[in-house]
């Protein structure tokens, strides 16, 4: 049995969101990442793969910690739980859904992209979230001026974050790590180079705030 995660804001300072075409891929993929030292691997319900994604990296890679992303329904949750997710994201939330991600006995990041629903989700209890799209909703200087009115609330920001703007991101006090995919290049995926995905974790690994 898995022990419950502390955070999941706490892994890594960059989580891999990904998105997974061909279950057969899974594995490798989730070894390359954990081997680059990024154990907390977000696999997106975009796909009719990702279920059998998140149930063969659960599986088969012990040292990963898989989420499922990109829920947004309840329906989905006791289905990707029961597939071993060990995390849930969302891009944003619902009473309902936020209801149905409590239920589910792990940890969860919201979707916010304001701040009427950073202060919603604080009345609620939760104070670690998900901040999306985060470039095109204001980016670093939109974090930092929540930082002063709302230090409880935490961030993973996500959406358009790159290995040259991860930095500034991991610079704020209320952000804990950055979701990105830019160590997972296309090019590199079609060709299943799994060493040149280790060699983009690796260095995405070590990105520390300053």
């Amino acid at each position: 049995m898995t022990s419950p995660l502390p955070s999941v804001l706490d892994l890594a300072p960059v989580v891999p969101v990904v998105v997974i075409e061909d279950a057969a891929d899974a594995v490798p993929l989730a070894r390359a990442l954990v081997a680059g030292g990024l154990p907390a691997i977000e696999v997106t319900l975009r796909t009719p793969a990702a279920l059998d994604a998140i149930r063969a990296i659960a599986a088969e890679v012990p040292d990963a910690v898989v989420g499922a992303g990109t829920v947004i329904s309840a329906a989905a949750i006791a289905d990707v739980v029961g597939a071993g997710a060990r995390f849930l994201v969302s891009p944003g939330w619902t009473e309902s859904l936020l209801d149905a991600m409590r239920s589910a006995g792990v940890p969860f990041l919201p979707g916010v992209s304001t701040t009427s629903e950073v202060v919603a989700l604080l009345e609620r209890g939760v104070r670690e979230m998900k901040f999306f799209p985060a470039e095109a909703a204001g980016g670093v200087p939109y974090l930092k001026s929540l930082s002063g009115p709302l230090p409880q609330a935490r961030f993973c920001p996500t959406g358009g974050i790159s290995l040259g703007s991860a930095p500034s991101y991991l610079s704020l006090p209320n952000v804990g790590c950055v979701g990105g995919t830019w160590m997972l290049p296309a090019d590199a995926l079609a060709a299943r180079d799994w060493a040149r995905v280790e060699s983009l974790a690796r260095e995405a690994a070590e990105l520390r705030a300053r």
